[in-house]
């Protein structure tokens, strides 16, 4: 992982973050090299955090509320800008 100071945080998560050089800038896991986007495809697909963490190792299950959170905060985004 990058150094501590090239993440970038988004407010009010802890695990969410982006670093540019990373995964194309796609907001990731803290400590990991996994997108956001890859573990909610994996629940979509039936995984469960168990086995995501099985399959992927390093996944950090603690995350998971989070990274809903911010799956829910997008969406409730989209909706706001697809109104105006």
């Amino acid at each position: 992982m990058p150094p501590e100071k090239e993440l970038k945080k988004y407010p009010g998560y802890q695990w969410i973050v982006v670093d540019e050089r990373m995964l194309g800038g796609n907001p990731c896991v803290k400590g990991t090299r996994l997108s956001v986007e890859l573990i909610l495809t994996c629940l979509a697909d039936g995984m469960t955090p168990e086995q995501i963490n099985e399959d992927y190792g390093n996944f950090p299950k603690e995350s998971m509320p989070e990274i809903l959170r911010f799956a829910a905060e997008l969406t409730k985004n989209f909706k706001n800008e697809a109104a105006a």
